[in-house]
């Protein structure tokens, strides 16, 4: 596999021409027969075709005409586990506990650094085929596995290491990591990582849980995060038993929320994942600290319940969209979590009070949710986010010809309703095409699924996981 960075360097200027570009900036803006002129990893200029061919055809290195396509800013996965994907199918059906304890814990703490790589190119050709080009690593193993295969991608991401330092169920290497050791080596990370790949990658802090950290882990990775102007990504409020186990211990009238708003937790480059079981007085804390919530469909109604999405967009809570990790959704599209957010947040309603509330959650604010909501929730919507001059060369390209999207009455509507993985046609990150012609650049996806079918059986046997037999298989 090509490992060698340097040939991703951006050189020249192109020009993107024809198609219809929905820019996501502040004026909504549309161009139904629009222009893009990329300079290095950068947008220079944006409008009409004609004014843009007119303009830079002269001084233009490649000239792509994208006339029946549509364009959009790059989507942001902001709840990614990279490190579990070859654990795909191995804990359908479960409890979260049993999911965490006896399949997934095993699985990770076994992993080797060069699993961690696999798992994560695995992992990035699933989320470049349904158009993402930025997201957010919510906890995995081996940080130098996960950036030595972003760097090879081409994609952009805010990596993170699992952080715990106690509780129930901890695999026996992980039990004896000190709150110094979980700190130390995420500081280490960063000072490794960060900002490497033509800045494509940013390391953040993590917590994997409340109920496997100390309060110590806690403020003090609040503290290192401030100190290196960096994120912390956690998962928070994902059952009531862990709301329940935070009041027990902590002697408290609310849950998780409300204790990490006690110890000055809750902070603007907090993203929390999740968050399902939170009550009005919650939303109205997240709201006030400006923390961000990544809402994952999926993931939600396969274990932990309905999130109150409408409510914290109606509060003021930036929130975005993940796919979570393969073992707790499977499918890896962002594409499939624009479509089940939307409905999902529709149904709510129904099966909260009987009423039915189809402007819940429109189309329009599923694509900022996947845009706009989405670098803000990473802290880098300075050049991500929306197609705007000077921001970030990050862009997908959807062909809305085929069976799943004919006919495009209503093109916001249809890209959030009918599109499919299978229409993301093409991406571009930093200024480089990652996919074109549904065809990854920088790595060999067969070789890449090879590798990690071999790899996952022999993981799975150092790990000890035997799943159940289903039905009656010979």
């Amino acid at each position: 596999m090509m490992e060698r960075e340097e040939e991703k360097e951006v050189v020249g200027v192109s020009v993107l021409h024809g198609g219809m570009i929905i820019t996501m900036d502040e004026e909504q803006r549309v161009y139904r027969d629009g222009g893009i002129v990329v300079e290095h990893d950068k947008i220079k200029a944006i409008g009409q075709s004609a004014d843009i061919l007119a303009e830079f055809s002269d001084v233009a290195d490649s000239i792509v005409d994208l006339s029946g396509h549509i364009l959009l800013p790059g989507f942001i996965n902001t709840h990614v586990h990279s490190s579990q994907q070859m654990a795909r199918g191995i804990a359908d059906d479960v409890d979260l506990m049993t999911w965490l304890h006896e399949r997934i814990w095993p699985y990770e703490s076994n992993m080797s650094e060069q699993d961690s790589y696999l798992s994560t190119l695995l992992c990035g050709i699933e989320l470049i085929h349904s158009g993402v080009t930025c997201f957010a690593e919510a906890g995995g193993q081996h940080v130098s596995g996960m950036a030595r295969a972003v760097g090879l991608l081409g994609l952009r991401a805010c990596l993170t290491q699992s952080t715990m330092d106690s509780g129930h169920g901890l695999p026996p290497s992980w039990a004896t990591r000190t709150t110094h050791q979980c700190i130390q080596s995420q500081k280490d990370n960063y000072h490794k990582y960060h900002n490497t790949a033509q800045g494509r990658i940013r390391i953040w802090f993590a917590i994997r849980q409340i109920m496997n950290s100390t309060p110590r882990l806690l403020i003090q990775t609040r503290d290192a995060a401030t100190q290196l102007n960096t994120g912390i990504h956690m998962h928070v409020a994902e059952i009531p038993h862990e709301n329940q186990l935070v009041m027990d211990v902590h002697k408290i009238d609310h849950g998780t929320v409300t204790y990490l708003d006690k110890i000055n937790f809750l902070q603007n480059n907090l993203l929390a994942a999740h968050s399902v079981w939170i009550d009005n007085n919650e939303i109205s804390l997240l709201s006030r600290a400006g923390v961000k919530v990544s809402h994952c469909p999926a993931a939600a109604m396969r274990m932990l319940g309905f999130a109150p999405v409408r409510e914290m967009l109606d509060a003021g809570i930036c929130v975005s969209l993940g796919t979570d990790g393969a073992p707790s959704n499977n499918r890896m599209s962002i594409v499939d979590e624009m479509y089940l957010a939307s409905l999902i947040n529709k149904g709510r309603g129904v099966y909260a009070n009987g009423t039915t509330d189809p402007t819940a959650l429109p189309a329009e604010t599923i694509l900022r949710m996947v845009t706009v909501n989405g670098a803000k929730s990473v802290l880098w919507d300075d050049e991500l986010g929306s197609l705007e001059v000077g921001k970030k060369a990050d862009i997908v390209v959807v062909d809305p010809s085929s069976w799943s999207m004919v006919p495009v009455h209503d093109c916001i509507s249809s890209l959030v309703y009918c599109m499919r993985s299978e229409n993301v046609v093409s991406v571009m990150c930093n200024g480089l095409w990652i996919m074109k012609n549904k065809k990854i650049i920088y790595v060999d996806e067969e070789e890449v699924i090879l590798k990690a079918k071999q790899a996952s059986v022999e993981l799975l046997k150092r790990a000890g996981i035997k799943l159940p037999t289903r039905m009656n298989i010979i």
